[in-house]
């Protein structure tokens, strides 16, 4: 396949640099409120961004940050995901969100925390990880 050449036509370059970075910088619609969901596991992060019907704006998660092995599941590795779709959630114009947040990890808390600490207000946080009410059939008795 190799590289994309850019051809320059009488000292100006074709579209690919500067116009392609400027217009994806530009949302094409703009939204006031939205929905943050956060899953976290205990090997990884993901963070969705999403319109009020749920159609999903944006997303990250700590392995596409290049995060490898055991630093995926830390805080510090949550914190970065969610500056990263603060700085998305600016672009579309997002205020406000209420927040999802699903699993058991370490970066539950610090990925909310970076997100709201960009000035994007919080509405509600509401914890949606499944609980378990009684668990897996027991095992039949063992005859001997």
């Amino acid at each position: 396949m190799g590289k994309k050449r850019i051809v320059t036509t009488e000292g100006k370059e074709a579209e690919g640099t500067e116009a392609a970075k400027s217009v994806s910088k530009t949302a094409r619609k703009r939204f006031s409120n939205g929905v943050l969901h956060i899953q976290s596991t205990y090997n990884n992060t993901k963070v969705l961004l999403a319109d009020e019907k749920g159609n999903g704006l944006a997303w990250s998660s700590s392995g596409s940050l290049g995060f490898r092995g055991a630093k995926k599941g830390t805080p510090f590795a949550a914190s970065k995901v969610g500056e990263l779709l603060a700085e998305k959630a600016t672009v579309f114009g997002i205020k406000e969100v209420s927040v999802m947040i699903n699993g058991v990890g370490a970066g539950r808390e610090s990925a909310l925390r970076a997100f709201a600490g960009k000035g994007i207000g919080v509405t509600s946080i509401s914890d949606i990880t499944p609980v378990p009410h009684n668990g897996p059939r027991a095992p039949r008795a063992r005859r001997v």
